[in-house]
């Protein structure tokens, strides 16, 4: 369904302090940080061979930020997590209207991607949920008190937002190669781009494409200056280094910490709640593979990130025009987008070389076994899926959710023809399907492309963008539509500018 942040007059009737007039509201802000470190012992995920936990290099956070004009209400929450399954987030945003009355299209959430985190997806994410897990339970529970803690703690607040460039940490990671160079993939068919390919190779040709360098962030303080929160955006997949088997939200932490240091922020009351939002990284990250490889000590190459982008965040912060009035809304629709099938081809394929895996205790699968059982796995799911996509408004700027992990160029389109400005998206956001590569990528291949890998359709991301931007156009109008929408077929894309 869409529909408008709509005014919630009991709750409102409270935001207005003694003396007051009613005509007049104050816009207020509160931060809250919800611990949802797991226990040891889970499986950590992000590689294809999944472990247990053995230990906490530091602690996981859903971080919560409310923005509330007197009239309406909107919240971000950023979680350390890979990705979570859309039934999770719905079951957040249930328990925070039910404690709140915060309207759920006004409620975004989104997932960091760190790789060393263990699982919000189920206990299978290749096949679809049918119930919450005992984890994914606890942190939709650990959501929605986050969010009534930044509540309580609202207070007469400005807000503001602004960007900066750091454009040293990200780089495209999908490459053209010399004929030839380029392995065979998971089923048996040589891509025309390699992910990750080897360091500083005589066989690198170029990037497959571009990058965003910008650091986005919206942020909220005292009318006196003391800062309450900040949501900063940047397309950087992830950083990786951590030591053995730890859980570690990776440089997201690092970059919060460094953040409120240099904002003076480190010990306040009540505390100031910094969180990075994983941007448009589908085919990023911060490996430069013109240059060979150098030795860093676990946590150190995170570090040295997070330093940098925490620069570019306070520059942009320090830059903010604080407004102490901005209009609120929020849009959220359940869109239908179709699954990617194998065919009957890959689908005999891939149950002959099931067939023939070792049943060995111990055995760990090769990548051809594990794209045959995800490509198994892939035809049990039904020929549609409602992707909940989202676009968010504090003032003129706009900030859109789509559920995937979004290549650049769709993060850049959307800056460019949002009907908002300005404008970013945060991806996994309200839920977790894989990669969205735009069609030319498709025909391009590599990892990002493979079946299993990606689940929807090859026209997709034509398809979800085109219904971000209606979203947003919607949020972005000073009437907004509350009557409930049904999601119907996917709008026809429009080839021509993409």
């Amino acid at each position: 369904m869409v529909a408008g942040c709509v005014v919630i007059a009991a709750a409102m009737a409270t935001s207005i302090s003694a003396g007051q007039e009613k005509d007049a509201p104050v816009l207020r802000a509160g931060a809250a940080a919800s611990n949802i470190t797991p226990f040891l012992g889970g499986d950590v995920v992000g590689g294809f061979h999944p472990y247990p936990a053995q230990h906490i290099h530091d602690e996981l956070f859903a971080k919560c930020l409310v923005i509330d004009n007197g009239e309406a209400r909107v919240a971000f929450v950023v979680l350390d997590l890979l990705g979570a399954d859309r039934m999770m987030f719905d079951e957040a945003r249930k328990l925070t209207t039910a404690a709140t009355g915060l309207p759920g299209e006004c409620l975004i959430m989104s997932t960091t991607h760190t790789h060393s985190a263990v699982s919000a997806l189920g206990p299978n994410r290749y096949l679809p949920q049918r119930g919450l897990d005992e984890y994914q339970q606890f942190v939709a529970r650990r959501i929605a008190d986050g969010v009534r803690r930044a509540i309580n703690q609202l207070e007469p607040a400005e807000v503001g937002w602004a960007v900066a460039d750091e454009p040293r940490e990200v780089f495209n990671r999908r490459w053209f190669m010399k004929p030839g160079t380029v392995p065979v993939n998971p089923f048996g068919e040589v891509d025309k781009v390699k992910m990750n390919p080897p360091r500083a190779s005589k066989d690198l040709v170029e990037p497959a494409g571009p990058i965003d360098p910008q650091v986005w962030v919206l942020a909220a303080r005292t009318p006196a200056g003391r800062p309450i929160g900040l949501l900063a955006n940047y397309s950087l997949h992830y950083v990786g280094g951590v030591q053995g088997a730890d859980v570690s939200a990776d440089y997201y932490a690092y970059f919060a910490d460094r953040l409120q240091q240099r904002m003076g922020a480190d010990r306040q009351q009540p505390p100031f709640v910094a969180a990075m939002s994983n941007g448009t990284s589908g085919n990023i990250n911060n490996i430069d593979f013109t240059k060979p490889g150098e030795s860093k000590k676990s946590y150190e190459r995170m570090a040295e990130v997070a330093d940098r982008v925490a620069e570019a965040a306070h520059k942009a912060y320090r830059e903010i025009k604080w407004q102490s009035q901005v209009k609120l809304a929020g849009r959220l629709e359940r869109f239908n987008v179709a699954v990617r099938r194998p065919t009957d081809e890959q689908l005999e394929r891939a149950r002959d070389i099931l067939r023939k895996k070792p049943d060995t205790e111990g055995y760990k699968a090769t990548l051809e076994e594990i794209y045959a059982e995800r490509t198994v796995k892939l035809n049990e799911w039904p020929d549609k899926i409602g992707l909940p996509i989202q676009c968010v408004r504090v003032g003129d700027l706009a900030v859109g959710g789509i559920p995937n992990e979004v290549f650049v160029e769709i993060g850049l389109e959307y800056k460019q023809l949002s009907p908002r400005k300005p404008c970013f998206i945060m991806s996994m956001a309200n839920g977790y399907y894989g990669y969205l590569p735009t069609p030319e990528h498709h025909r391009l291949g590599g990892y990002e492309t493979w079946l299993g890998t990606n689940r929807l359709e090859v026209d997709a991301s034509t398809k979800i963008l085109d219904k971000l931007l209606e979203l947003t156009k919607e949020a972005a109008s000073d009437s907004p539509t509350t009557a409930p929408k049904a999601a119907g077929p996917a709008p026809s894309s429009n080839q021509s500018r993409r």
